[in-house]
């Protein structure tokens, strides 16, 4: 007797990436592209920084101990400005002070082992932020991070030095525009992410609370306003939903049933096709 041989079972080819996320490949090429765009602009920086009167060692420490682009630019642009040394510090401090509410959100969302977290913090910053807020999984978003940080911080301090030692060189900065490079990739960044009505009405009220805030502010003053756009909006969002007219919705509550049938009878109802009791068995009791 013959007996039938059956091919095994082809298993799937497992892929590089946790269960209903992106394969790993796309997470490094997207965090690379990240890093490497915003790592250029630390070139502006040391440009920058040189031009200010800051050296080439204070320039490097800058970029090595506080890494944050933004505070960076804050505190040489002060600088260049004339203005108070003090003052330009408090003013890059408190722009800088953001980063630790982004450390809230990505310390539950990473969930890194205690020992790597003050290493960690390091590389809390914008664009770190919202690549790992970009991905779906946990296994995708310590990638995104760990790559997006890891590619910034090397670029943004090689390009620094070179931005110092070549300042002479380079001239006029604001005739290249070079520190608008990393403010527009975040800018890319963020835009996909306002996803709602509510989302994008909050960023929009941000920017007016910016604009009129940064001519009677310190540098750095204007963003931390900017935060008071999300509560603000969530306020007048929840204002309107109390308010609402429960007639201008058309909402009723819930009566009783119009036929209860608590004995469960499944007689037969030629209106109710398809139910139980308009099936033969139904009929037949």
């Amino acid at each position: 007797m013959a007996t039938e041989q059956t091919a095994p079972p082809q298993t799937p080819r497992e892929t590089p990436s946790g269960p209903g996320g992106k394969p790993d490949a796309a997470v490094v090429r997207d965090a690379l592209g990240v890093g490497i765009a915003v790592g250029l602009s630390g070139f502006a920086f040391g440009v920058t920084s040189a031009g200010s009167g800051l050296g080439l060692l204070q320039t490097c420490a800058l970029s090595l101990l506080v890494f944050t682009g933004a505070s960076q630019f804050a505190l040489v642009g002060a600088l260049a400005a004339g203005g108070n040394p003090f003052t330009a510090a408090a003013g890059a401090f408190f722009l800088g002070t953001r980063n630790a509410f982004y450390g809230l959100r990505l310390s539950q969302l990473l969930a890194l082992p205690k020992a790597l977290r003050p290493l960690a913090a390091q590389w809390v910053i914008d664009e770190t932020t919202a690549v790992t807020l970009a991905q779906p999984t946990r296994r995708a978003a310590r990638i995104g991070f760990t790559v997006t940080g890891a590619t910034l911080y090397a670029l943004w301090n090689l390009t620094t030095l070179a931005g110092a030692l070549g300042a002479r060189a380079i001239g006029d900065t604001d005739a290249w525009g070079l520190d608008a490079a990393s403010p527009a990739v975040f800018l890319a960044l963020l835009a996909p992410m306002l996803k709602t009505t509510t989302e994008r009405v909050t960023a929009a009220l941000a920017v007016v609370l910016v604009l009129a805030l940064l001519p009677v502010l310190p540098a750095g003053v204007p963003v931390l306003g900017a935060a008071l756009a999300a509560p603000l909006v969530l306020f007048l969002k929840g204002r309107g939903a109390t308010t609402a007219d429960p007639a201008d919705t058309g909402a009723t509550a819930p009566g009783p049933d119009p036929d209860p049938d608590p004995a469960g009878d499944d007689t037969t109802d030629p209106g109710r096709s398809g139910e139980i009791g308009n099936s033969p068995k139904g009929q037949a009791r």
